[in-house]
């Protein structure tokens, strides 16, 4: 049964060319990624500042904490907002963030409905400030920033946290997509470690394709029953454009871009990775090998992001092994 479709798909990703971990970095971020670019990436504060010089809107950013002796001042950054997420400027792979959707007697209620205090909260706060959670555990600081409210095409298929859609852009070319389902196994993070689903996006048109969850190829999310495949993402044209003017914005030849669509706000960048990680080809059931080696023979244009948005519809369109 499903073994068998797994053992199948890795024999046929093999075939349409998977970028391996080592050739991604010997030849993509080595060569096209320059190290003094990665703050503007590895820093979400940074990100929100140049996103915002570029026109990008980002989920509002209500206050920010850097050394202990502010921390003091948490109650007030929060007092006219019952709503909001706490997280690490440079934390990775979700760890660390909080996501608080009201307010009770005084307690903040967690997505899980569990309630906690302003000392868990300032507790919270120092932990990210200690670096615990960041990349090389160097001090970090601590973002109180808007709760994004999910876009209702996703109530069906999404555990109790917000769906984000991850582009691998390459050169400016959008290249390969996946939008990340959470689920209860998931703790309704976006992370497909925790065990969230990943479901492959086919660039030309906006529509999910199958879907992977921890290693199974699936078709309907587990928690709510409903089909993950043939969703039609909205404002596809505009996720995609956004994607390929990170170009512009970081500089990075290779990177991924985490994006959000709010259903006040539209599309908002969350964050974006210099080291964008490669199972985004198991979701598409396709390798990115080749898809990134069309772009570095193309010849023609790629200046603008009309141009390269073009491009990606015209020559990344699906062709998902079944």
């Amino acid at each position: 049964g499903r073994e068998r479709l797994m053992f199948r798909l890795a024999k046929a990703l093999k075939r349409n060319g998977v970028l391996g971990i080592n050739a991604r970095n010997a030849r993509y971020i080595l060569e096209y990624n320059e190290r003094r670019n990665y703050p503007l990436v590895d820093d979400k504060a940074l990100t929100k500042q140049v996103a915002l010089k570029h026109n990008v809107a980002v989920p509002d950013l209500y206050g920010m904490i850097e050394i202990q002796r502010q921390v003091a001042t948490l109650p007030d950054i929060l007092a006219g907002h019952d709503d909001f997420v706490i997280k690490p400027a440079n934390g990775s792979q979700g760890e660390g963030i909080l996501v608080i959707t009201g307010k009770t007697e005084g307690l903040y209620r967690k997505v899980d409905g569990a309630l906690v205090t302003d000392e868990d909260l300032k507790f919270l706060v120092t932990n990210i400030l200690s670096g615990i959670y960041s990349l090389g555990g160097q001090p970090d600081k601590a973002l109180i920033e808007y709760r994004v409210k999910f876009d209702p095409v996703f109530e069906d298929i999404a555990y109790r946290g917000v769906p984000d859609v991850r582009i691998i852009i390459f050169k400016g070319v959008p290249v390969m997509a996946m939008v990340r389902l959470p689920t209860r196994m998931s703790d309704g993070k976006a992370n497909l470690h925790r065990g969230c689903i990943g479901a492959g996006i086919d660039i030309a048109t906006g529509y999910t394709l199958t879907a992977v969850w921890k290693n199974t190829i699936v078709t309907e999310h587990p928690d709510t029953g409903n089909p993950v495949s043939g969703v039609e993402i909205p404002q596809w044209s505009r996720l995609l454009k956004i994607a390929s003017g990170a170009y512009e914005m970081t500089n990075l030849g290779y990177q991924g871009i985490d994006l959000v669509l709010d259903k006040e706000r539209g599309p908002l960048l969350l964050e974006l990775n210099a080291r964008p990680g490669l199972n985004i080809q198991i979701a598409n059931r396709e390798g990115l090998q080749a898809r990134l080696d069309k772009i570095e023979a193309y010849t023609g244009p790629l200046d603008t992001i009309a141009e390269r948005v073009a491009f990606a519809r015209g020559n990344f369109a699906s062709r998902a092994i079944s």
